[in-house]
């Protein structure tokens, strides 16, 4: 017998352990060579583990153990025979249907755990329409193997009319991004002097440019043309003229870039991610749309790299997509500073001595005070809103807005 034992590889610099998030195979599976069969959460993003050889695998690690670079987390018994009629499992797929026993030779059939952890728990697909449906997993009886809930089970439990469960509690342990994005949060709360500026933007320019060419901007190039490209332009601009607002400390040293490597904030099931857009001051609408479509994706499905989510020098988040008014965003360590965008409202403002109604945006900057003063906060917050509200003149350089976008 050939045992390959699978060990943690090292997802990045300066990591050294890894938490268990997801098995995608069960023990004494026969698994492929590259097929996906785990994923591991680090304190930045969650990595996919690939079988290094075909085999039988037995794992040696849990969901929730958190295990150290270069531990073995499972063994893969090389030299044991495919299953007879079992074809090749395609490796970029998981099957999530309820599944049979296959036929195999006598002496590599694995005997079932019967209390094994995968009973009760349900797999990827299952658990996310348990919560869709907001079922309990307890109340589902799990057919897979070994037990596991499977998306089948849920989709009987639901056809059956489950009963929802009703006042219940239950303990969770947070995963090593949750955790760590917790920590993060009450240093920055601790260590830097943090203050929040406010202002508001009449959206009304950017809303007729986008009515007027979206159609044409999505049926030419594949991507709509969003608020965050004008935003993320908007923002270049300002950090340009104002420096400071695109700098760090380190020490006693404040570094400053010539370059604007800006985060975006996106929500992915794990929890908030900041892809961040390299020199976003020489990309044009297109490029910038392209680019947090690509990278929102990535986020969202679980493939974004540790280098697409680390270096950003400015972060822009955006709470209106959930509908918030208002907020004070917490900034980005090492970064300095941080944009929320909120909602779109209409509000009645003084126009040339007339009240109007215009649709407005709370804009909040939050920034640290000990290397940002209050006019070179406000000033870049001006000059964000004066690009937004004058987008010919600052964001098309006074040219036809239609020659620019359809030229790229």
């Amino acid at each position: 017998m050939s045992v390959l034992e699978m060990k943690v590889p090292s997802p990045g610099e300066s990591i050294s352990e890894v938490e268990i998030a997801e098995w995608l195979v069960e023990d004494g599976d026969y698994v492929e060579k590259d097929q996906t069969i785990a994923e591991v959460d680090s304190d930045k993003a969650t990595l996919e583990l690939p079988a290094e050889e075909a085999g039988l695998i037995t794992l040696k690690a849990e969901v929730g153990d958190l295990v150290e670079v270069g531990q073995v987390v499972c063994l893969i018994d090389t030299s044991a025979a495919r299953p007879e009629g079992s074809p090749k499992t395609d490796s970029t797929a998981v099957n999530d249907s309820v599944p049979s026993p296959s036929p195999v030779s006598s002496k590599q059939t694995p005997t079932p755990k019967l209390d094994s952890y995968a009973k009760g728990h349900p797999s990827v697909a299952a658990k996310k329409m348990i919560d869709e449906n907001d079922l309990s997993a307890e109340l589902i009886e799990g057919t897979g193997r070994d037990g596991r809930i499977t998306k089948g089970d849920v989709k009987l439990a639901v056809s059956a009319g489950l009963a929802r469960a009703d006042r219940k509690s239950e303990s969770k342990k947070m995963s090593m991004l949750r955790r760590k994005i917790a920590s993060r949060l009450v240093s920055v709360k601790n260590e830097t002097a943090m203050l929040t500026t406010f202002n508001e933007v009449n959206m009304k320019p950017i809303m007729d440019l986008r009515k007027k060419y979206k159609d044409e901007f999505k049926e030419k190039y594949g991507v709509g043309l969003g608020f965050m490209s004008f935003f993320t332009k908007a923002c270049t601009l300002g950090l340009a003229e104002f420096p400071e607002v695109n700098s760090m400390i380190d020490g006693d040293h404040m570094i400053s870039y010539n370059f604007a490597d800006v985060g975006i904030a996106v929500s992915s099931p794990k929890g908030l991610m900041v892809p961040v857009l390299r020199n976003a001051e020489k990309m044009n609408l297109l490029e910038i749309e392209t680019n947090i479509k690509q990278l929102a994706i990535k986020a969202r499905d679980g493939k974004i790299s540790l280098d697409e989510i680390t270096g950003g020098t400015f972060t822009i988040t955006n709470g209106g997509v959930f509908g918030s008014m208002l907020s004070t965003p917490i900034i980005n360590p090492p970064q300095s500073a941080i944009l929320g965008m909120h909602n779109i409202v209409e509000r009645p403002v003084a126009i040339d001595g007339k009240v109007e109604i215009r649709p407005i945006m709370y804009l909040a900057l939050s920034y640290d005070h000990r290397i940002i003063d209050g006019k070179d906060s406000v000033g870049f917050l001006v000059m964000v809103k004066e690009a937004l509200e004058n987008p010919l003149e600052k964001i098309f350089d006074n040219k036809d807005p239609k020659d620019v976008l359809f030229n790229y």
